[in-house]
């Protein structure tokens, strides 16, 4: 059993699970459906197991796939590890695949990336944004090899490390009463409306956490999927908003939003989350590594540390 497993049979594997159909997955590595199919099926015929349910024209990783997912992800890491070694290029080698919450891939990441390649000479990398219920689900698949975030998990699969910190402000609209003199207490926004973000964002989670249960009274008047939506709605006089300052702070100095001063501590960690069982090459090791260390520029853009 399983004496002939190939890397080519385990890399259309993890295409398969990344891309979810054998056609995306043959679209990815050049190869043709039947070739993807094949190396699939022969793979399972020496495991002795499916690695995928068969859901709507969808393979979907079952347990088995599950357990090998990670032993694969090593495996083929490792073969990559190997070429660089032996190619005489002492620079890191591969490709980074980071996911990052809405909030720090805007208004962090490009900085960080762009001090990274600066610092190692590696520009091999991808940036995915979404909010982060999605980006730890990614994780989860091996989709991606690393996420930052700005709520912490605890999924027991992902390993979580603070690595910065960042700071969440109200804002309202530039004509609204509240913008004008701070709140001495959080019962004055007794009734308030709110424009919030959707379920798994990590701002919706902070309102959720440490602004809601101290109103007894507050109504949601709009649910919206990005930051700028957000402000703009606030600056329209929809309602209140809760997100980052380095998201809002743009804002705030144009004067199309006011920042609500509020009687709570306001600050917030960002975290840095990699899979449990997701093998750390050299170039994965030295990006966590980087990000400890990194400390953010002082930058027009970037205020509100």
């Amino acid at each position: 059993m399983a004496n002939h497993i190939s890397l080519k049979q385990l890399k259309v594997f993890t295409s398969i699970t990344q891309h979810k159909t054998l056609t995306a997955a043959s679209e990815s590595l050049f190869l043709s459906k039947a070739a993807v199919s094949m190396a699939l099926s022969e793979l399972e015929k020496q495991i002795g197991h499916h690695l995928f349910d068969r859901v709507n024209n969808r393979l979907i990783l079952n347990q088995e796939g599950h357990k090998l997912l990670p032993l694969a992800d090593e495996l083929l890491n490792r073969a990559n590890d190997i070429e660089s070694i032996f190619d005489g290029d002492p620079t890191l080698s591969g490709q980074l695949r980071i996911g990052a919450s809405d909030t720090l891939g805007n208004q962090v990441a490009p900085y960080l990336l762009s001090d990274f390649r600066r610092h190692t000479g590696h520009v091999s990398q991808s940036l995915f944004i979404s909010n982060s219920a999605q980006i730890c689900d990614m994780l989860i698949d091996y989709e991606l090899d690393i996420a930052l975030i700005e709520g912490k998990t605890r999924h027991p699969d992902l390993q979580s490390t603070s690595f910065s910190q960042d700071e969440m402000c109200v804002i309202c609209a530039p004509d609204s009463p509240f913008g004008h003199e701070g709140l001495t207490r959080l019962s004055e926004l007794e009734n308030s409306e709110w424009i919030l973000r959707e379920e798994g964002s990590g701002s919706r989670e902070f309102f959720t956490r440490m602004i809601a249960p101290r109103i007894e009274h507050w109504h949601e008047a709009f649910q919206l999927n990005t930051t700028e939506a957000l402000i703009n709605s606030v600056s329209a006089g929809l309602g209140l908003g809760c997100l980052s300052r380095l998201s809002a702070e743009p804002a705030i100095r144009d004067s199309r939003v006011k920042e609500v001063e509020i009687p709570l501590d306001m600050q917030r960690r960002f975290w840095l989350l990699i899979h449990k069982e997701k093998y750390q090459n050299p170039l994965l090791r030295t990006f966590i590594e980087f990000c400890q260390d990194w400390e953010r520029p002082e930058n027009p853009h970037l205020k509100g540390e």
